[in-house]
């Protein structure tokens, strides 16, 4: 079987899909990844076919719009408004590159970061998909959509607000990209454009549904289908042949466990400020810290010997080396903490960020989540006390690490992709508005506790 995926973000976006591909390629099936250009190494070193969907994705989050949406927060229509400012003049191109990348493909994996591409393609080319996501984004009265804030407990309303979210961001995101992507349909694959209300039959009730994360950490809701799967998280062991510096081989033997502090690809122009609390708030708690700059998170400054500063580390290596984690709060690296089985701090920007930020603290394995621009040296100082003293947080998250590493994500993943293909993938005429409408809303409106 032949498998696209096309999927785009930061690295920690792209990186379960390269894992999630690698063990599809294990099983014996080709496939192929489009994603950002700078990202073709990575995939290319698992034995993936590469095909680049998208220019380096740094380049656009530093951009003034990009910026715009870091600093979004837990505000998801915002999100959604800048999040398709910078995909709008990208769109033509991106649905050339992605129906030229599922050429040859027996199925699409469809990423929730190109799911209007992908359907658009799969319509095109009368492709089977199956929806994929490394969050929880499918509709559901019993949680909010990851992109948005909770509903205060104390107020009535919560499953038609939990409801209204999910339309909102499916629904939203469509009614902002509408004229390009119809353009971009049209002119390059000759396709009618699609009604006002969007290609919702296809979101909300997708015929298999993989979702790579774990169910400890996020259960399924019972109002979503049969065909919904939580698989636990697809991670990407490091390099074998990766070894660490002298430096930090050094750090790490010259004392106890440092703390991990490290915000990923996300850029951030108060890099100067933000270091400097680190800095100040690791001297007021008397710990060593491993910093990690990524894409501009941190600056590279450091006059205490009690910090070492790197550009980049697996995740999968390092964080089991540290007594506690303070990240962003990507799918990603909220995983690998998690795995790692040592307390975390979220410090969110955006997006499903503050929805992870929640969930590590609603399961007692870290602090309450410190929004990005919130953050100083007081609160700081909080938490790491919190997460080195805390010995019921300790053993909370020890054990759920434990839990998760025993799963076997791209395993179950691959189980269930092979034996919908055994079913002939599908490929009968796509779900009717009406059918994919009643379905939801009978599930939606089922009897059941809620999570």
């Amino acid at each position: 079987m032949r498998i696209a995926i096309p999927t785009t973000g930061s690295r920690g976006d792209v990186q379960p899909y390269v894992a999630l591909g690698a063990g599809l390629k294990a099983r014996g099936h080709e496939v192929c990844l489009a994603t950002h250009s700078n990202f073709e190494k990575l995939v290319r070193s698992h034995g993936l076919d590469f095909y680049p969907l998208e220019k380096d994705g740094q380049a656009l989050q530093a951009s003034d719009i990009g910026d715009r949406m870091l600093q979004s927060g837990g505000n998801g229509l915002a999100f959604l408004r800048e999040f398709t400012r910078l995909r709008r003049p990208l769109l033509h191109d991106l649905v050339h590159n992605c129906w030229r990348a599922c050429q040859g493909a027996d199925v699409i994996l469809v990423s929730s970061s190109e799911f209007l591409l992908a359907d658009a393609v799969a319509e095109k080319e009368r492709l089977p998909v199956v929806w994929t996501s490394v969050m929880p984004l499918a509709p559901t009265r019993h949680r909010e959509s990851c992109l948005f804030p909770a509903w205060p407990r104390w107020l009535p309303g919560t499953s038609v607000y939990n409801l209204l979210t999910h339309g909102l961001t499916g629904w939203g995101m469509w009614l902002l990209l509408r004229s390009a992507m119809n353009r971009a349909r049209r002119e390059v694959l000759g396709l009618r454009p699609v009604p006002l209300y969007g290609p919702v039959a296809s979101f909300i009730a997708p015929r298999l549904c993989l979702d790579g994360y774990s169910a400890f950490v996020a259960p399924a809701p019972t109002d979503w289908g049969a065909g919904h799967h939580i698989t636990g998280y697809w991670f990407l062991e490091a390099d074998p042949a990766w070894q660490p510096s002298q430096a930090l081989s050094d750090f790490l033997a010259a004392g106890r466990p440092p703390i991990c502090i490290g915000f990923g690809s996300m850029h951030d122009r108060d890099a100067s400020r933000v270091t400097d609390v680190i800095m100040n708030a690791l001297e007021r708690s008397g710990q060593r810290g491993v910093l990690i700059s990524g894409w501009g998170g941190l600056e590279k400054k450091t006059a205490s010997d009690r910090v070492l500063v790197l550009k980049e580390a697996p995740h999968s290596w390092l964080f089991p080396r540290m007594a506690a984690v303070v990240h962003h709060g990507g799918a990603g690296t909220t995983a690998a903490a998690l795995r790692a089985g040592v307390p975390s701090l979220v410090v969110p920007f955006m997006a499903d960020q503050p929805f992870w930020g929640r969930r590590v603290h609603a399961l007692g394995v870290g602090p309450k989540p410190i929004f990005h621009h919130r953050l100083d040296v007081d609160n700081l100082t909080s938490s790491i006390r919190q997460m080195f003293d805390d010995h019921e947080m300790r053993q909370r998250v020890a054990d759920l690490g434990e839990r998760i590493r025993a799963e076997d994500g791209i395993g179950r993943a691959v189980d269930l992709l092979e034996q919908f293909a055994e079913n002939g993938l599908n490929r009968g005429p796509r779900q009717s508005l009406r059918a994919a409408v009643v379905s939801s809303l009978r599930d939606s409106f089922a009897p059941g506790p809620v999570h």
